[in-house]
């Protein structure tokens, strides 16, 4: 999303009361202990420890300048890639890493066990200090500035000449396979990313696994991990590993850079890299395609159990707003500032308790239990022109309170308000099942016959298609 508000809305999301850098870190299972200041495990359920992953003032206060914070991280099903990051305001731009989490002592990967492993973190830069960037937004009630470059394992690539000496380098050897565990890190862009000359084979998505399949890219959101497998069978060279955005809103600015990495076969001579094709920026239909690619394995050995019977249904739409501001001076549209709703709703930080502790000690006028199952109003929400005054949301501290161990089902329905475009959603402490997505008005009658009940991708973020929606379905075993 471009504005500040709506990147709030895509990482808190949704609270269900239940709530809706580089660095690697590898363990075998169990529980890890290690001192971090304010920061989330993103895909590590936390089962019954949900008191410090969210955040801010959500699941716990922030973490005051110079203090410090036993952070409990305990693993339960993950298996695969996921990742930790800062939790308050920007500070994950610069502070974050993967989590790589091992298949059980004695048994092997349900893919070909690769000869190395190798992690890839996307992120972005920017010239200034990043908190300056959120700061100025807030500030001005318009978009943050774009990013300047973004960054493969720290670094924007060799076509920028003040990082050329420090690009990443992979060294491969003939004929290895090596599984590569890309994060994206990023704050404000999805992101496609290739190697030149090179196909990928995905076989895990979000902590998990999935039925492999070959492309020639990945579309990946922010927050969101894919384990890919890359053969090394061509001939040994330089080849680019490159990412760049993936931004389908009209007249929405990103950062249209390209960072670059190198993929160097042991004994390779050439010099000069070649360069891998990737999708065009705002090519919507192949950003679906990859998506729509995935599948759970859904075999003995990896069930699966998608909720059938659905105790609560939500339809949630997912918009930028706008609200006015003082004498018209903000830097939104027309002079607005800047917003995101979920069902016309823009959340507000309680700002002396958290959510989760007030809920916990029965304390009353901190939120209130008002979040709706649907939206306020039923229009056209992907309408090509939509009236202005559909654009201001009310503002609220509002949750759903759902029951322990009920199944619920969520319809993310994308608007065309002031802009269409993808939007990135996460829900903490839960892995869902996406059974469904598609472009335009969700058609409670007709589209639900179509959702994928046998092998639905398990993830923990996923991105709901500009002027599209997406469904998705768990059951809420994960107090928190």
């Amino acid at each position: 999303m471009g504005s500040m508000e709506a990147l709030v809305s895509r990482f808190v999301g949704l609270i269900l009361v239940l709530h809706a850098l580089f660095f690697s870190s590898t363990v075998q299972g169990g529980v890890h202990y290690q001192n971090f200041i304010g920061h989330g495990r993103h895909g590590v359920k936390q089962p019954r420890n949900p008191w410090s992953d969210g955040p801010a003032y959500i699941t716990q206060c922030p973490i005051r300048p110079g203090s410090s914070f036993r952070y409990k991280i305990v693993f339960s099903t993950e298996e695969g890639t996921v990742w930790w990051h800062a939790h308050n305001d920007w500070t994950r731009a610069t502070v974050h890493g993967a989590i790589i989490v091992q298949p059980p002592l004695g048994r092997p990967y349900p893919f070909p066990t690769p000869n190395a492993e190798t992690s890839i973190i996307l992120g972005e830069w920017w010239r200034s200090d990043v908190k300056a960037v959120l700061e100025e937004a807030l500030r001005t009630g318009g978009d943050p500035n774009v990013s300047d470059t973004f960054t493969i394992n720290g670094q924007p690539g060799d076509l920028y000449p003040c990082s050329r000496k420090n690009t990443f380098r992979l060294r491969v050897r003939p004929g290895e396979t090596r599984l590569l565990r890309v994060v994206s890190a990023a704050m404000n862009d999805e992101l496609f990313f290739a190697v030149a000359g090179h196909s990928l084979t995905v076989v895990g998505a979000d902590g998990g696994y999935v039925k492999p399949f070959t492309t020639d890219y990945i579309m990946i959101t922010p927050g969101q991990t894919y384990d890919v497998l890359l053969v090394a069978d061509r001939p040994p060279s330089l080849y680019y590993m490159a990412a760049h955005a993936f931004s389908d809103g009209l007249n929405i600015p990103f950062d249209n850079t390209t960072a670059t990495a190198i993929l160097q076969y042991v004994g390779a001579h050439i010099t000069s890299p070649t360069r891998p094709r990737l999708p065009f920026y705002n090519n919507t239909g192949e950003a679906a395609r990859f998506t729509g690619r995935l599948r759970s394995l859904a075999n003995p050995d990896h069930p699966i159990r998608v909720p059938a019977k659905i105790d609560q249904r939500l339809l949630i739409t997912v918009s930028v707003n706008t609200l006015p501001c003082a004498r018209n001076q903000c830097q939104g549209p027309n002079g607005t500032r800047l917003f995101a709703s979920l069902n016309n709703i823009s959340f507000q930080e309680p700002h002396r308790i958290d959510v989760l502790e007030a809920y916990h000690a029965g304390l009353n006028g901190v939120f209130g239990a008002g979040f709706p199952s649907k939206p306020p109003l039923f229009f056209n929400f992907t309408a090509s022109n939509l009236p202005a005054s559909l654009q201001r949301p009310m503002l609220g501290t509002e949750v759903r309170v759902v029951k322990y161990n009920e199944n619920v089902e969520i319809v993310l329905q994308g608007t065309n308000l002031l802009a269409g475009e993808n939007h990135p959603m996460h829900l903490h402490g839960y892995s869902f099942y996406v059974v469904g997505a598609g472009f335009g008005n969700f058609d409670v009658e007709r589209d639900p016959l179509m959702f994928n009940l046998i092998d639905p991708p398990l993830q923990n973020t996923v991105g709901v298609p500009k002027n599209g929606w997406t469904a998705i379905r768990f059951t809420a075993n994960n107090p928190g």
